[in-house]
């Protein structure tokens, strides 16, 4: 497995912390330059406007999803402000995390541990995954993995673990279910494959 943020890149990115602003629930960068070196250093974010950049020169500012800017954040690498410039620390970020999205705390738990592991991680919305998840990179590599992320004790439909295996099948991709143990709070997978 790759690493997608290297220690050199990471040890450069700690050097020039990154501005964010918080408007309604995104999170925007809006130096371009910033943007544009985000993006190359872990292809953080998406560029607004741009359902799927092809090239990293693009003029556009980059809107980092909740689960990134806090990642970020979390790194020392990200500031977040909101729209009268006062910084907003960790817990607000968690408060409006916990606000629009559900199971936030366990969902950022792995998308955490996947980074930490070299994975580029985007949203998997399109496959009806959680996370679609790269080795390399959107543009660089297609996302060997399909992330679906769910609490500990819920109980598992087989038809959904059917349609998702058919899904992530017809698509190529591994098809994997993320948790977190509450007693060990360690991030468990469990990867299905599908047999004709």
């Amino acid at each position: 497995m790759s690493k997608n943020l290297g220690a050199a890149e990471e040890k450069e990115m700690e050097k020039d912390t990154y501005r964010a602003y918080l408007i309604n629930n995104r999170i925007i960068i809006f130096d371009i330059e910033k943007s544009r070196e985000l993006y190359r250093h872990g292809f953080y974010g998406k560029f607004v406007g741009i359902r799927k950049a092809k090239t990293l020169d693009i003029q556009r500012p980059l809107e980092l999803t909740l689960f990134e800017a806090l990642y970020l954040q979390r790194k020392g690498i990200l500031k977040v402000y909101n729209i009268d410039g006062v910084e907003l620390n960790e817990s607000y970020l968690l408060k409006v995390g916990r606000e629009n999205y559900e199971n936030f705390d366990l969902v950022f738990e792995v998308y955490s541990d996947l980074r930490e592991r070299g994975y580029v991680v985007k949203s998997g919305m399109k496959f009806g995954a959680t996370f679609a998840v790269y080795e390399h990179g959107p543009g660089i590599d297609h996302a060997p993995f399909l992330v679906h992320v769910l609490p500990y004790r819920e109980k598992l439909d087989p038809i959904e673990i059917v349609r998702a295996g058919r899904l992530s099948h017809s698509v190529r991709k591994k098809f994997v279910i993320a948790t977190v143990n509450p007693e060990t709070k360690k991030v468990l997978y469990y990867s299905f494959k599908w047999f004709e």
